[in-house]
């Protein structure tokens, strides 16, 4: 009832831990997730929760097994296991300097659908010298009851996940469907009085400025429309690799640059270019949160005869050669590499402006249909 009481899987985890140690007279309990030992890697631990040790202690252990050893051993041969000293054992490891002493050790699998989901590992009975087969027993049950909690808060998990996608694509509908052809309406009316108003410069200039911010602001809510249409296309879309950087940026910069995008930018690229675009906006909005103390950026896509990046800030601006620093010169290189070119000068008004820019090439979709 514990572990099933709780529908978040970190703290369904951390339940079926201190659940296990409770129910076996552990002192120490922990659990491994195993990973799925994809492109070659051997499977092994991909996250450790533990109960028993405090922070401190964990902090001077150092990182979380791999999977290794008598640990390692429930990976590969997942079955129960009981020790009545783990470090006698022949394919013990060891512990790392600052590890509490353990001893006696029981290990189960957590299987779901029949797959191991991870391995429960206890160590030290307070009570007696090992565990007993009634502890085992226990703790077998335990991990099956675990089984349908943990798969009760992934399937949940699920749940959330398509809602937040049903909802982006319900704001993107609304975005298109309401918010833009409200936008093209008032654009309209307002290119219709700037016709009537040529005799009054002032007014005219206003509206002009006016009808060009209404245009900048749909080329703005279309990218954001396809942001949340191509939530689910993950890193084979250029624009939610763009906006990723940009929202990753916020923790070095202290905002969120904001980001323009003009053309079709997400046409077929070649990887090549892709992974050159990635590192290359990176590497910039690095270099403006070491050097530039800018309190706003923006960055342009734009894909027409050229892939061009732009990258603007209203810092102190550039001093020296702007060159001089590896990163630009990496930045500079990788144009170079694609055919293309890379400059960083004053920006209008204060702070730099960095463009780089080379052939846009689109790949062959049925090219690399066939290849795949």
């Amino acid at each position: 009832m514990a572990i099933s009481s709780d529908l978040s899987l970190p703290n369904v985890l951390r339940r079926i831990v201190a659940a296990a140690c409770e129910l076996v007279d552990a002192r120490y309990g922990a659990l491994g997730v195993i990973g799925p030992g994809e492109g070659g890697l051997e499977r092994g631990l991909v996250e450790f929760i533990t109960v028993g040790a405090d922070e401190e202690t964990i902090k001077k252990i150092g990182p979380y097994p791999q999977g290794r050893g008598i640990l390692g051993l429930l990976v590969t041969d997942p079955k129960p296991l009981r020790l009545r000293n783990l470090q006698d054992d022949a394919k013990s490891w060891g512990f790392p300097p600052n590890h509490p002493p353990m001893h006696s050790f029981l290990g189960v699998p957590i299987r779901i659908r029949g797959t191991v989901f991870g391995n429960l590992y206890l160590t030290e009975k307070r009570h007696a010298d090992e565990f007993s087969k009634e502890d085992e027993d226990l703790a077998v049950a335990l991990a099956s009851a675990a089984a349908v909690a943990i798969e009760n808060a992934r399937l949940l998990a699920r749940v959330h996940e398509l809602a937040i996608v049903e909802e982006r694509e319900r704001i993107a509908r609304d975005l298109h469907d309401i918010v833009l052809q409200r936008l093209f309406a008032t654009g309209l009316a307002l290119q219709i009085l700037e016709s009537r108003a040529r005799d009054d410069a002032h007014i005219a200039t206003g509206l002009h400025q006016a009808v060009s911010d209404l245009d900048d602001t749909v080329r703005d809510i279309r990218g954001a429309i396809f942001a949340l249409n191509a939530y689910e296309l993950g890193e084979r879309s250029v624009r939610v690799l763009i906006l990723a950087l940009a929202a990753e940026a916020r923790g070095s910069l202290g905002f969120e640059p904001r980001v323009h995008f003009e053309g079709p930018v997400d046409a077929a690229l070649p990887p090549a270019l892709i992974a050159h675009l990635h590192a290359t906006l990176r590497e910039i909005l690095s270099n403006v949160a070491r050097h530039a103390g800018a309190s706003s950026v923006d960055i342009h896509l734009t894909a027409n005869a050229d892939l061009a990046l732009r990258v603007v800030d209203n810092g102190r601006g550039i001093g020296g050669d702007p060159t001089s620093g590896n990163g630009l010169r990496n930045i500079a290189a990788r144009a170079s590499e694609l055919g293309g070119s890379a400059s960083v000068a004053p920006a209008e008004g204060g702070g730099t402006r960095v463009e780089w820019r080379v052939p846009f090439q689109p790949a062959d979709p049925t090219a690399q249909l066939m290849r795949s």
